[in-house]
């Protein structure tokens, strides 16, 4: 007599997930649990924004953005950011994974009710999850601090002289810019420690 089996893998079961929209990115960062990390690492984020948000870099966009960072406080410490056409990159520190996911959760909340009230749109504003990377050497913090600064350099087509520092990231000093004084080692002095690699020749001032 055949007997019923019970468990195991079956078709359709376990969490459904999200349904795709048209026009909308897929999720680039899968649904599983973020690893726990020390208070001592910064945190390197990224998200991406979806298509018909528009160009960040803009003047009123990119305001509401520095707003919002310079809001966010409290469970995390916004130390290094550069704003790009359609993502964010951002250096911050943080006491742990639950304190970056409500502060991260509180900041997308804050950008995303004024961005779609600027371009008179409904609907996720970000790709589902941001994604977080914990920098735990020297090295590891100085390529992601160098990263962040020359992004729109790297992603810019046109000729930027080698001193041009982006005014929509932390590279500009200002007064104003919407970021914390560093508190762990690595980012107070560990990531100065290491060697600035060469320009090429002919990108010397």
């Amino acid at each position: 007599m055949a007997l019923p089996k019970w468990g195991g893998r079956r078709k359709g079961a376990g969490r459904p997930r999200k349904r795709e929209h048209p026009g909308l990115l897929k999720p680039g960062v899968p649904h599983l649990r973020r690893p726990d990390f020390a208070a001592r690492n910064p945190i390197h984020v990224t998200q991406r924004v979806q298509p018909g948000v528009g160009f960040l870099r803009s003047q009123l966009r990119a305001k509401i953005i520095e707003e919002a960072l310079r809001a966010v406080g409290g469970r995390m410490r916004v130390v290094h950011y550069s704003i790009q056409g359609n993502h964010l990159h951002l250096i911050v520190e943080v006491e742990s994974t639950q304190d970056l996911s409500r502060a991260m959760q509180a900041l997308a909340i804050r950008i995303a009710r004024r961005l779609n009230a600027l371009a008179a749109r409904k609907g996720a504003v970000f790709v589902d999850r941001y994604h977080a990377h914990a920098l735990a050497t020297r090295r590891e913090v100085a390529h992601a601090v160098r990263y962040v600064l020359d992004n729109y350099r790297h992603h810019a087509r046109e000729y930027l002289p080698p001193r041009w520092r982006d005014p929509l990231s932390s590279a500009a000093p200002r007064e104003e810019a919407p970021v914390a004084a560093p508190r762990t080692w690595l980012l107070r002095v560990g990531w100065k420690l290491e060697p600035t690699p060469r320009r090429p020749a002919g990108d010397e001032p």
